[in-house]
């Protein structure tokens, strides 16, 4: 082998040595952004979640539309104030869905209204109920004729990463109207 063959071996050597590395570190490199991207998963928003508010809908009108029925039924109105884009607003209302303690007692004594309240949106509303120095969601009581009763932190409901169905179902016996 000539001296000039000899270089080019190991010129190519060298190359080859060269492009394995980068592609390691390529690899390496898309591996570990993906193991990132996977760890904080839960920060990125959720956009297979089905909507629970009406983004569109008048909050005032939903109020006395609600206040109306209850007056009907005997019962109290169950305002929840969240955003679609809000994590524990879906897991609240997935919480009084499917806990069916919470749930029967919603539908025998309560009317629910979701209102928005994303980028603004029944600011007035929110205001009126006091509502604005919580984070989401959060509930207001009505009685049959449309006076606050209370108005409830639900983070004060949270147990761990969700509500306690226990906590969620003694606020709600607590403010149900009394049946006669």
């Amino acid at each position: 082998m000539t001296r000039k063959e000899g270089n080019m071996k190991a010129h190519c050597s060298y190359f080859r040595f060269v492009s394995y590395f980068i592609a390691c570190v390529l690899s390496a490199s898309l591996f570990f952004e993906g193991l990132t991207l996977n760890t904080h998963a839960e920060d990125q928003p959720k956009s297979k979640r089905p909507p629970l508010y009406d983004e569109n809908a008048d909050g005032s009108k939903q109020v006395a539309d609600a206040v109306a029925q209850a007056k009907k039924e005997n019962k109290r109105v169950l305002l929840q104030f969240g955003a679609n884009w809000c994590g524990w607003c879906h897991r609240l209302h997935h919480t009084m869905q499917t806990d069916t303690a919470i749930a029967d007692k919603l539908k025998s004594d309560y009317v629910v209204v979701l209102v928005d309240v994303n980028k603004g949106h029944n600011g007035k509303i929110i205001e009126d109920y006091k509502a604005a120095n919580f984070g989401l969601p959060v509930i207001v009581v009505l009685d049959a004729d449309g006076k606050q009763l209370t108005t409830k932190n639900t983070a004060q409901l949270e147990e761990g990463d969700h509500h306690d169905p226990k906590k969620v179902l003694a606020f709600l016996n607590e403010w149900s109207a009394k049946k006669s």
